[in-house]
């Protein structure tokens, strides 16, 4: 009986320890695998801990580049801005410049062809121009005016040479009276009629005949000189 006990007591130690050297293993284990883990959750966090890094670097490069760029482009903008009010400002002071210019133009212009035609004011405000008729003989020009209700000392005539000009003096135009129609002449009214060729100055005479102005103005003879054949 004190043997088998004994038997039973060995094997159930060696049981023990077999258990035992089994737990150690397992521990063992267990303490590399939780070691494996540990040293892999490190090195995720510091994979991670990098990328974010790498992601405030860049998002902080990238933020840098963006507002560099906004201040480029907003240089540029208030540039071209700069420019282009600079270049309004100069074309509205050339159109300035240039509408001045046609005005003065017309209004030289003006003046000029008043000058030449011996126009006035008055001249627009008158009635209806002397009637003239203008007759091309050989030898002359031959000007015909009516001027009804005129005598001869009511009429002066200048003559050049390219050119007559005609002044009548008619009965002023009544004020208080309201014109429907307005035809006649009144007060001074002068016509200057350009001529087509060069007349002679000293031989031209005029005439005043039934309120008729007529005027003979004898062209410029050309003087024809033999020359000897030799």
């Amino acid at each position: 009986m004190s043997k088998k006990s004994d038997a039973m007591k060995d094997e159930l130690q060696k049981k023990t320890l077999h258990a035992k050297t089994k737990a150690d293993e397992l521990k063992a284990k267990t303490l590399v695998k939780q070691e494996e883990i540990k040293n892999n959750a490190i090195q995720v966090k510091q994979g991670a801990l990098k990328k974010t890094a790498d992601a405030k670097d860049s998002a902080i490069m990238k933020t840098a580049e963006i507002k560099e760029t906004t201040t480029n482009k907003t240089s540029e903008i208030k540039e071209n801005a700069s420019e282009r009010s600079a270049e309004f400002k100069g074309n509205t002071e050339k159109t300035r410049k240039q509408a001045e210019g046609m005005i003065n133009e017309f209004i030289t212009s003006l003046k000029d062809k008043q000058e030449e035609f011996g126009k006035t004011i008055a001249d627009y405000t008158a009635g209806e121009k002397l009637l003239t008729d203008v007759i091309n003989t050989e030898n002359s020009i031959i000007i015909k005016t009516d001027l009804p209700t005129l005598t001869k000392e009511d009429v002066n005539v200048n003559i050049t040479e390219d050119s007559v000009e005609i002044i009548a003096k008619f009965e002023e135009k009544d004020e208080n009276l309201e014109f429907i129609k307005n035809e006649r002449n009144y007060g001074e009214t002068v016509r200057i009629i350009p001529l087509p060729i060069i007349i002679d100055v000293k031989k031209a005479f005029a005439s005043f005949v039934d309120s008729v102005l007529t005027i003979e103005l004898p062209k410029v003879q050309e003087e024809k000189i033999n020359i000897k054949i030799e």
